[in-house]
């Protein structure tokens, strides 16, 4: 058992990615890894220990050849975070993450009364998270969300809907609290 080290570039398991930038790093113990070769991994970009990343709904899922998730250069996924992908999730250059967030493109549905909701899936919407941004300890983003440039997600925070560059978040749902009005920081009750 291995209790300390990564995956890095060099090793055997980084062949099975997509794409795996030189001095990136997916630090031991893995919470969950599936879908590899569905998922890119940018330069110098760090994902925490006890962490999940995936793509597909299960390890035999086959998606064709596409790239489901990809994570931008020179970010860090904050210890136990959760990244799952079953069509679509972007996280751009430059991202940096509290532990503990979680991001995801799908859901389940609840339509069928006769099936347990686990075994129900509703339609994936994909995830974009701009360059720059930071998502605090604990922030949940779901299916759909755009999170533009520059953007700052309080801790404890659920997105639910899209967020324009340049601004603050918090709350849940997440709400934005301040904005760059392109000179200055403003609280949005100043704009």
């Amino acid at each position: 058992m291995v209790r300390r080290g990564a995956i890095t570039p060099r090793s055997f398991a980084a062949r099975k990615f997509r794409g795996f930038g030189a001095g990136s790093a997916i630090c031991f113990p893995v919470g969950a890894l599936f879908g590899e070769r569905y998922i890119t991994i940018g330069e110098g970009t760090i994902i925490g220990p006890f962490s999940a990343v995936s793509a597909g709904v299960s390890p035999e899922h086959e998606l064709g050849d596409v790239e489901i998730l990809k994570i931008g250069s020179n970010s860090l996924i904050g210890r136990g975070s959760s990244v799952v992908a079953h069509e679509r999730v972007v996280i751009g250059d430059d991202v940096f993450t509290g532990p503990n967030i979680y991001v995801t493109d799908a859901n389940h549905g609840y339509e069928d009364i006769d099936t347990p909701i686990g075994r129900q899936f509703a339609p994936s919407k994909p995830v974009h998270i701009g360059d720059g941004s930071w998502l605090g300890h604990g922030v949940v983003v779901l299916p759909g969300v755009t999170i533009g440039a520059h953007v700052v997600v309080g801790a404890g925070s659920v997105v639910t809907h899209d967020l324009p560059d340049r601004c603050v978040a918090v709350g849940n749902p997440a709400t934005v609290i301040r904005r760059h009005d392109g000179q200055a920081w403003v609280d949005v009750d100043e704009l």
